[in-house]
């Protein structure tokens, strides 16, 4: 959904721009409620599995408060791997993502 504006229209004018930053603040509420639960788990930082999944939720939660500075700079939805839109679907599915499908399997 990339944010292709005329040069007088902001950003945070365009329409779209709330369900973004819905979609964003919803992706960033699972996130950390997911952080809470398993910290309230108990388990000790011994736990590696453990370690490893609130690593990956605060790597996420990173991504998503990236994701609301593009939304504010104007580039969200362009994949800053190739400079092309980011297909709708998968922004709906991935707000927070950088990248386009074939960028994204490239860099993994």
């Amino acid at each position: 959904m990339s944010l292709d504006l005329p040069l007088t229209e902001s950003p945070a004018d365009h329409p779209a721009v709330d369900q973004i930053r819905q979609r964003l603040e919803h992706a960033r509420t699972t996130r950390v409620a997911q952080l809470k639960a398993l910290d309230d788990t108990g388990q000790g930082s011994d736990d590696h599995l453990l370690a490893n999944q609130q690593d990956s939720i605060r790597r996420v939660l990173k991504e998503i408060d990236e994701a609301f500075a593009r939304v504010a700079d104007g580039s969200y939805g362009t994949c800053l791997g190739c400079d092309k839109p980011v297909p709708a679907e998968r922004l709906e599915i991935l707000p927070h993502t950088r990248y386009c499908v074939s960028c994204q399997s490239r860099a993994a």
